[in-house]
């Protein structure tokens, strides 16, 4: 079956796994201005809200957002830089979610732990996505499963049998693994992981902590700070595939298409197995300064 047999008119009946391979080329064709820009001056200035913005985020935009228009014309796009400039189409609840380098500090820092970000959103779920970690010649992806993949930018998507399954583990009898944002710690996520049996915490930047946890390699992540759904959703989908879920401050999964909250996310924790999975066990007074906060 061809491709554009494989995409319906309606969103709601697209094959994910054909949305998924669409969004895996385009990160990887962007992934080549990145990492152009990532050996040179990425002229780094800050946006509006203060957070950091290079060359990298606007030459990946640009390519993601031209090869959306031509392959998937029937949604809606919400990415960052373009929100930035006031660009935010009616979305509803199917649309795309764009981060073009997600962990724009660990760019500029050189550290590698920066990833372009995808996602699909199906009726306020996030249902596709790809995380693609150039530095490291490593991608995530998920449509109905969850894969894993080594590839290097502007390289084909390797093929279905050249792809590594993913998926997320139990949590071993003799303590779990957490992991916490490299540039954003605070004392929420410290208080949260106090009560928990944590044998081992990590850091790292961007959404290979969501990858992380979805194949295995950590049980539990954190987020109390403020983030965006072009953050999260694209690692959201790769784990939510895997196995995993994504819990919000009352225990309800993620949802997104949140516009009367300008697109923001509350406080969240990431979780490999539902089966482990609680609310964050703070206080009703921190839980509403950090909603406020997000809201703001």
């Amino acid at each position: 079956m061809s491709l554009k047999t494989r995409l319906s008119a309606s969103p709601l009946s697209f094959d994910r796994d054909a949305i998924a391979e669409i969004f895996a080329q385009l990160a990887l064709s962007a992934a080549v201005a990145v990492m152009r820009v990532y050996d040179t001056d990425s002229h780094a200035r800050s946006k509006p809200d203060k957070s950091p913005v290079c060359d990298a985020d606007e030459y990946a935009e640009a390519i993601i957002l031209e090869g959306l228009a031509t392959q998937l014309p029937q949604l809606p796009v919400l990415a960052e830089e373009a929100a930035a400039h006031g660009h935010k189409p009616p979305c509803g609840g199917s649309f795309i979610l764009v981060d073009p380098v997600d962990g724009t500090r660990e760019f500029l820092s050189h550290n590698g732990e920066f990833t372009i970000n995808i996602g699909l959103i199906l009726g306020g779920v996030p249902c596709a996505g790809v995380v693609y970690a150039p530095a490291i010649d490593r991608l995530w992806m998920a449509g109905a499963k969850a894969y894993s993949c080594n590839v290097k930018p502007g390289m084909p998507l390797p093929p279905l049998e050249e792809r590594t399954p993913i998926h997320v583990r139990q949590p071993p009898r003799e303590g779990w693994t957490a992991l916490a944002s490299r540039s954003h710690a605070d004392a929420e996520t410290d208080a949260f992981l106090a009560g928990l049996p944590i044998n081992e915490r990590r850091c790292a930047g961007s959404s290979l902590k969501f990858c992380a946890v979805a194949e295995g390699g950590a049980d539990v992540y954190p987020r109390f700070g403020n983030t965006m759904e072009w953050d999260t959703a694209a690692g959201d989908a790769i784990l939510r595939a895997a196995g995993g879920i994504v819990l919000d401050a009352a225990g309800l999964p993620l949802r997104y298409g949140k516009a009367k909250e300008q697109f923001k996310n509350g406080p969240f924790i990431a979780w490999g197995d539902p089966a482990i999975a609680t609310t964050p066990k703070l206080s009703p007074k921190t839980l509403a300064s950090l909603s406020k906060a997000s809201r703001n």
